[in-house]
């Protein structure tokens, strides 16, 4: 948000938003809290910026800090995403020397047609959404699609296996013992799968698996926050912007508060 006034919302209670997230302006704010009622808040759900688990420690000592699971989930489908567009940029390239080459042989270029209509280039941008989603939910385009890609890009079909396999972990866990174990071996296929991108989410699960692990005694998410930003952001997009914060803000209030 783009303010810090303070407002008296409804029943009397203090209404604050805060301008960006550095820690020196949000933990101020919050110790203005009675130490006595910041004590007696049991869980936070927080991502993997070291502002937030600062903010959270100083304010709310008591406190048990959980990562949300999403976020370590996005790294593993960003990770996955960065090999699907590295082959593509491959294939660019691969393609306009093909090109290039006809040319100079005065000949006219024609692309591989795949046998589900697809070229090379098409097949990998158009494989961007099915990478996002178990194969049982794949629509039988997606399925066709997804099939040919895997057989031709062997990588690309590892680590949507490691993907979906970190993804099942957070789901179908329910103990912390078991979850831990499971990232664990999870973080050893990483190591043996020698995908850059993936050895870096390894790496960050071992720096905060205490943190992580949290996630499987309550199941807590910021799901609901992140939510109610996304509602904001479309909101403020839908209106291309904003202007007047104070009134984008009693908006806001009077479509969602």
């Amino acid at each position: 948000m783009v303010t810090n006034k303070e407002a008296k919302g409804k029943k009397g209670t203090l209404v604050a938003i805060i301008e960006g997230t550095k820690s020196d302006n949000i933990i101020p704010f919050l110790q203005k809290l009675s130490q006595r009622k910041r004590n007696k808040v049991e869980e936070i759900t927080l991502d993997l910026a070291g502002n937030m688990g600062l903010i959270a420690k100083r304010c709310f000592p008591n406190a048990v800090q959980v990562i949300d699971r999403f976020h370590v989930q996005q790294l593993a489908s960003e990770a996955l995403q960065e090999i699907r567009i590295k082959y593509r940029w491959d294939a660019m390239d691969a393609e306009n020397m093909a090109i290039e080459n006809a040319k100079e042989e005065g000949k006219a270029y024609t692309p591989e047609v795949l046998e589900n209509g697809d070229t090379i280039k098409q097949l990998l941008a158009r494989s961007r959404y099915l990478l996002y989603k178990w194969h049982q939910n794949w629509t039988k385009e997606q399925e066709q699609r997804g099939l040919i890609l895997f057989e031709k890009y062997p990588d690309i079909k590892k680590a949507y296996d490691l993907a979906q396999e970190l993804s099942w972990i957070f789901t179908n866990t329910k103990e912390k013992i078991y979850g831990l174990t499971r990232l664990a071996k999870w973080c050893e296929k990483v190591e043996q799968s020698g995908f850059k991108s993936f050895n870096t989410i390894s790496r960050t699960i071992n720096n905060h698996y205490k943190n992580i692990i949290n996630y499987f005694d309550n199941r807590s998410t910021n799901a609901s926050a992140e939510s109610f930003n996304a509602k904001i952001k479309a909101f403020r997009a839908q209106h291309r912007g904003v202007r007047n914060i104070n009134f984008f803000l009693f908006r806001l209030a009077k479509l969602y508060a």
